[in-house]
């Protein structure tokens, strides 16, 4: 055996970004293992990515060109040549272009990537062919926009600091599948003395690493959060001069009056579902501890209320003046989207007009319904829309039409993929070179390919590149290769880099970003907790906005959850991560008595349905769920779930902000399946 060793960086849509160790044996990967020398992540790696190599080296990746032989959706395609894939796609485009326009053309990607380069690698082409724009805000583009009216560019504090905080709050987030770093870090917190509350809708697996665990009504954690705030005005426990000094005077003056005045904690209570004790018991251990510390994941912006959710959470920390004490604050995301400036990578002014927006979360009525044009194409890169997207009956419909031509560029045949007119076979970030900043943590780092691209397989960049030279594209953004548009992106000034190490960057070793923390990067260098042109007016409106009508038909709340073994529908492919699953197929989780109402039992096989479509779950009957609620665990595959799964229930509505996914604001009924 000769061992290469090499760096890398887990690509995965995660905050914690982990940095990897890799082993290769004559161009094969024999083993991938945490880098104990990252800053953050230190040698640690969750069960999906600690054998990676499972995955680069996995029967039935896709290692050629493949054009579909079968009807759409069944997944027969025979080997073509590169030339003769990218000669069908290129005169295909074109026609459309001349008949309909480039509007007519849609990219559709998301995370499967979150490498700088390989993410963001389609933009340049699709704006130079004038194609449609999607706006990829599926995940938690509320949470950023509430984060934006109140705090404005200001980072958010060091998950690294939490170690020194003496009561830590997670906030709708299972750190123990989605952020394992940071619960290592709130560990370390805990034993040194600091009290951990869980906040979510039910009791989830990071509940056995919590003193205490808070159990709220889906969608109404804005209630929770201002009920907190009208104990602390009423009690004199606002920090009024960290207010005087920091904070929009007469904005927070106005909040706080609609606190008392409006979510006082026995109407929280009824809102929110936590009893008006608990409500006070936790704004004063809050408004008294040292350094409180408050961790929210994605689950309660994404529902028709998100972004306003966020602003009332964000009155807490401002009402205690917890921003100036080291060890708290509120981490949503680290924000630091300012280490690199991406513009001259992914071309916006190549447009050469500007164009529709499609959401993500709307793309089923997109490939239904839109016209002026309709969308004729799809070019789908490390995203698979037909298992993740909301209202997936639209968006299987839409794939299935016979004369939507569909490009899909991937490692495995994919749900998406069984749908496509052509495949092309993309390696993993072990074959590639990219740039790496996190969302969860403050570093950065490099990669280069450990092993060459497997089979015929071409990186994202690599593609488009491959399709702008088909296409006659001769701008210099296509001429450059990744580690050439990586070497320029660095080039350019930061703040956030200011102190970083250009050369230790430069050989793959993670290097620490260093933001600011002397002031407000807000307009006014306050808060703002005040009306904005933005953000109208503080409206909390009620994520369960419907009629009587609706919740009588459909009286449980459906709260799609994360899976310990399983990322969106990454991982599908490995038997090890599957075997570990809690069950190999879709299940649904609801509290004893709701079961009883409808006579049905653990381990049986139901049907969840509303107006949207029906989902085939075994039912999992437990205590850990309160009543009125169903919890859906991870993402299945339409294969494992035999049919459609949860997301065929979810509505393709928006949220009041940014255009996010609201996947935690839907109501389902439950019938025994025949």
């Amino acid at each position: 055996m000769t061992l290469t060793v090499h760096r890398s960086v887990c690509p995965h849509d995660c905050p914690d970004c982990c940095g990897l160790v890799v082993d290769v044996d004559q161009e094969r990967v024999v083993a991938v293992r945490g880098d104990p020398e990252h800053g953050f992540t230190r040698g640690v790696l969750c069960p999906k990515v600690s054998h990676y190599e499972r995955t680069v080296h996995a029967e039935g990746r896709v290692l050629t060109p493949l054009v579909r032989v079968g009807t759409k959706g069944e997944g027969r395609f025979a080997p073509v040549s590169w030339d003769e894939a990218v000669a069908h796609v290129v005169e295909r485009w074109r026609a459309i272009v001349a008949a309909s326009g480039g509007e007519a053309i849609l990219p559709v990607s998301y995370a499967g990537t979150m490498g700088l380069i390989q993410r963001n690698a389609t933009h340049a082409l699709f704006h130079k062919l004038g194609a449609s724009r999607l706006d990829r805000g599926i995940c938690t583009p509320a949470q950023d926009a509430g984060w934006k009216q109140v705090m404005g560019d200001t980072p958010g504090p060091d998950p690294e600091e939490v170690v020194h905080a003496d009561l830590v709050i997670l906030w709708g987030i299972n750190a123990l599948a989605t952020n394992l770093h940071f619960l290592n870090l709130v560990k370390t917190a805990r034993r040194r003395g600091a009290h951990v509350v869980l906040i979510d809708t039910w009791r989830q697996p990071s509940a056995a690493f919590a003193d205490q665990v808070v159990l709220v009504r889906p969608g109404f954690d804005g209630a929770l959060a201002l009920g907190m705030l009208a104990v602390l005005a009423g009690e004199a426990l606002i920090d009024r001069a960290f207010i005087a000094e920091h904070v929009d005077v007469e904005g927070f003056a106005a909040l706080e009056r609609v606190a008392r005045a409006e979510h006082d904690p026995a109407r929280a209570a009824e809102r929110c579902g936590v009893d008006a004790a608990t409500i006070a018991e936790l704004a004063r251990r809050y408004a008294r501890a040292r350094a409180p510390f408050i961790r929210v994941g994605g689950g309660p912006f994404r529902a028709a209320n998100g972004a306003a959710v966020l602003r009332a959470m964000l009155a807490l920390p401002a009402a205690v003046g917890a921003w100036r004490r080291r060890g708290a604050g509120l981490l949503a995301s680290t924000g630091t989207g300012g280490a690199v400036n991406l513009a001259p990578f992914v071309r916006e002014d190549l447009l050469p007009r500007p164009t529709r927006v499609i959401s993500l979360n709307q793309l089923g009525h997109a490939l239904t319904a839109l016209r002026d044009p309709p969308v004729q194409s799809i070019y789908v890169s490390h995203c698979n829309p037909a298992a993740v997207c909301p209202d997936q009956g639209a968006v299987l419909r839409g794939l299935a039409r016979a004369d939507l031509f569909t490009v899909v560029h991937e490692r495995f045949l994919t749900d998406t993929a069984n749908y496509a007119d052509v495949v092309l076979p993309a390696p993993t970030m072990l074959e590639t070179a990219d740039l790496y900043r996190s969302y969860g943590q403050f570093w950065l780092q490099r990669t280069r390919p450990a092993i060459a691209p497997l089979g015929e397989s071409r990186s994202n960049w690599d593609t488009v590149r491959t399709l702008a030279r088909a296409l006659g594209f001769t701008d210099e953004v296509f001429q450059r290769s990744a580690d050439e548009h990586i070497d320029a992106l660095v080039a350019q000034p930061s703040a956030l880099r200011a102190a970083t190490d250009a050369d230790a960057l430069a050989h793959g070793v993670p290097v620490r970003l260093t933001p600011p923390r002397d002031r407000w990067l807000t307009p006014t260098g306050r808060i703002r907790i005040a009306p904005t042109d933005e953000q109208p007016a503080f409206v909390l409106a009620a994520a369960d906005d419907v009629d009587d009508e609706t919740k009588r038909r459909y009286p449980l709340r459906l709260h799609p959850t994360p899976a310990l073994h399983r990322l969106n529908s990454s991982f599908s492919e490995r038997a090890d991560l599957i075997d570990k699953l809690r069950a190999p197929r879709p299940t649904l989780r609801v509290h004893p008595s709701e079961a009883a109402q409808r006579a049905l039992s653990d381990g049986d096989t139901v049907v969840a349905f509303n107006e949207l479509g029906e989902a085939r779950v075994v039912l999992v009957v437990t205590d850990d769920v309160p009543p009125g609620v169903a919890v859906a665990e991870g993402v299945y595959s339409l294969a494992e779930a035999g049919g459609p799964t949860v997301n065929t229930l979810m509505s393709k509505r928006l949220t009041d902000f940014g255009m996010g996914s609201t996947f935690s604001d839907n109501r389902i009924e439950l019938r025994a399946a025949t």
